[in-house]
């Protein structure tokens, strides 16, 4: 495994643009469903094992060699809200511009090209692995991890959060995105054998929900 390249590419400060969008985490505080670090960390663990294992997977098969561009509309099929899909194809052309300066590859030019307002973000994800020399597992578990330390980020503006509470959340949580980043390159290994239909399509029909709402927010902290 290229260590190197998975400390970067799971560094916070990598320029992904992830940092200005809050998964979710900014309506569920407004609404009340976040207010604390327990209430944080029911939130998290409720969206690895949904979207987050959905996005692991994706990741994995696009680290693994799958056609990145039936991958991206696998993931247009998995992502209901027209919000989620913008913000996904968002983040996914910024991550694209940092990966092929840090990684340049034949494989991501490729997907640029193809996709010029952005592919899906873990799509761009599972690619960028596999242009670092990482597994898809290695990409499974970037993409859980981005799936819980935005909304614990997030959490930290929101609410004034201690840091060192959020991040005791992550901690926790550890174990089970361990066995999350597993299960999705499992199931990213039965997609290469037998089609994306094995790709998971777990779903948080909340999070879709209050996407919309928020994205016709006035005034917002966070972009999504």
């Amino acid at each position: 495994m290229n260590r190197a390249a998975l400390l970067v590419l799971a560094d916070g400060r990598f320029p992904a643009g992830g940092h200005a969008h809050s998964g979710g985490a900014e309506p569920a505080v407004r609404a009340g469903r976040i207010h604390d670090a327990q209430s944080l960390a029911a939130f998290c663990r409720g969206r690895l094992h949904t979207t987050g294992l959905t996005a692991a997977a994706l990741a994995a098969a696009a680290a693994g060699g799958l056609d990145p561009l039936e991958l991206d509309e696998a993931a247009d099929a998995r992502t209901p809200s027209p919000a989620l899909r913008a913000t996904a194809r968002k983040l996914g052309r910024q991550l694209m511009r940092a990966a092929r300066a840090t990684w340049p590859s034949g494989e991501l030019d490729a997907l640029a090209a193809a996709r010029p307002r952005g592919a899906h973000q873990p799509v761009v994800l599972g690619l960028t692995a596999r242009s670092a020399g990482l597994a898809p597992e290695d990409a499974a578990y970037c993409a859980g991890y981005e799936t819980v330390s935005g909304p614990a980020t997030a959490a930290v503006r929101l609410l004034s959060l201690d840091p060192f509470e959020a991040t005791a959340v992550l901690a926790r949580l550890a174990p089970e995105l361990d066995r999350v980043a597993g299960r999705a390159a499992e199931l990213a290994g039965r997609a290469a054998r037998e089609g994306l239909d094995a790709l998971p399509a777990a779903s948080a029909p909340l999070l879709d929900i209050t996407a919309e709402a928020h994205a016709g927010w006035p005034v917002r902290l966070f972009a999504s």
